[in-house]
Formats: structure tokens, C-alpha cells, sequence
């Protein structure tokens, strides 16, 4: 069977780095592998930092269904972090749509706020504090058209493209695993045909991408910094440039 310790440690990644991973469980478990092996295995080599995973769940929690629950909400990001946040995080943040589960020895910090901002990626959200932290991103068996970190500079540099009006802010009912109510407000991203993959390509022009193969199965690691600054060069040159181009690979967000 493939060493997965060791197909890690060939992405570069610090074993004290943050560490925010994207996956699709498909391909993974056709390699013979258990979500539990390969949780175990993350959390083994970010013995020394923070393992953080988004657990969405914006199928489930939605204007006309308007409570999310830390504990009780289930995620729509696959089952890994499902598998994550039910036997290993010890917090999840709490937020109606767009939260993120996490351990380690950071995971308050990069948890505990947010809620309190109206758009879902904020600067004090887990995406963008894990630009902060100059932590990386791991996308294991899943392509850039996941990568939600960039919804974080969409926010920062043109929410009116990107973002649906103030005046459709909507209102939540958070609930921590202590049972404590938050009214949590939110400013959801529009639906729109958006090209990600342009990123991937700029980060492997420019060496940053880093990639193993897990058997069938692409991985794909970066610095979160390094992909916060090509997307905001690229977007304070046109702020509508992620916008999909007809024939252009997209994903409907």
C-alpha cells in the first residue's frame, strides 16, 4: 500500500504549519485507503501545528432553514470532514454556511471569530487567517475549482461583483456545542461562473505548486499566502476577472 506519511512529506509542508485541506473522498478510497487512516495521517504530520477542514453546509442551512448547529449540522464538503469534524475536531466555527472544523494548538484562534463578520471568508474568518498565519492549503483528489480561499479576495477586493447586495443580508441562529445562541448575519457570495483554475496555473508557472500522487489521486499543496497575492494582483488589475469566459473550465458558485 502507498506510504501517505511519506507522499506528505514530499509536498514540503512544515509539520508546525496550519494546514487547510480540501479533499474528495472518491479516488482516495478507490487507493484502499479509510478517511480514518488518511485524518490520522494529517493529523500525525501537523502533530506540531493545526489541521483545519470546511465542513459547509450551505445545502442544509439556509434562509427558510435558518439554524446551524456546531455539533448537529452535517457538512456537504465530503466525507472526510465529516469523519473529521464528528470524531476528531475539537471545535468547528460557527458560521451558517461556511464553517470550518479544526485541531491542534491554534484551532481557537483561528476559529473563535468567525462568526462576527457579514461576509462568509472574511479577513477573521479560517480563510483568512490562514493567509495570515502564512499557512498552506492541501487539496487531496479535488481541483482549484474548490479552492475557497479565494472567495476570501473576491470579498476584499470586489464584493459588488462578487456578493449579493446588503440589502439581501440575511439572519442566523448559530449554536455552539455549549448550547450558547449567536444571531449571526449574513452577505451570501452570488451564484456565478467563476474560472479558479487560472490560479493553479500562475502558482505552477511561478514553482509554487507543489504535487504528489497517491496512487491515482493528485495532491496539490501551496503557501496560502502565495495564492492570496497572485489572485489579488490579478484582481486589482480587473476586478471581473474570475468570472468565467464561455469554453473556460468553471464551477457554478
Amino acid at each position: 500500500m502507498i506510504n501517505l506519511t511519506t507522499k506528505l512529506g514530499n509536498l514540503g509542508i512544515p509539520h508546525d504549519a496550519p494546514i487547510l485541506v480540501h479533499s474528495s473522498f472518491k479516488q482516495i478510497a478507490k487507493e484502499g485507503f479509510t478517511p480514518e487512516q488518511v485524518i490520522e495521517t494529517l493529523l500525525d504530520h501537523s502533530s506540531a501545528g493545526t489541521l483545519l477542514m470546511p465542513t459547509m453546509s450551505w445545502r442544509y442551512v439556509k434562509s427558510e432553514k435558518s439554524q446551524f448547529d456546531e455539533l448537529k449540522t452535517p457538512s456537504n464538503t465530503g466525507i472526510l470532514s465529516e469523519v473529521f469534524r464528528t470524531r476528531y475536531a475539537t471545535r468547528r466555527s460557527l458560521h451558517p454556511t461556511h464553517s470550518v472544523a479544526g485541531y491542534g494548538c491554534s484551532v481557537d484562534w483561528f476559529l473563535n471569530e468567525h462568526h462576527l463578520d457579514l461576509t462568509p471568508c472574511s479577513a477573521r474568518s479560517p480563510f483568512g487567517k490562514i493567509v495570515e498565519s502564512d499557512g498552506w492549503v492541501l487539496m487531496l483528489g479535488i481541483g482549484f475549482d474548490c479552492c475557497t480561499l479565494i472567495h476570501h479576495c473576491e470579498e476584499l477586493v470586489a464584493p459588488q461583483i462578487y456578493l449579493k447586495p446588503l440589502t439581501e443580508t440575511e439572519t442566523y441562529t448559530c449554536i455552539d456545542r455549549y448550547d450558547t445562541h449567536y444571531s449571526v448575519k449574513l452577505q451570501r457570495h452570488l451564484l456565478l461562473h467563476r474560472d479558479y483554475w487560472q490560479f493553479q496555473d500562475q502558482l505552477a508557472f511561478s514553482g509554487l505548486l507543489k504535487l504528489a500522487y497517491w496512487g491515482s489521486v493528485t495532491c496539490r499543496a501551496f503557501r496560502a499566502r502565495n495564492l492570496f497575492d497572485v489572485t489579488m494582483k490579478t484582481l486589482k488589475n480587473h476586478a471581473d476577472a474570475i468570472l468565467a469566459k464561455p469554453g473556460q473550465r468553471y464551477r457554478r458558485m
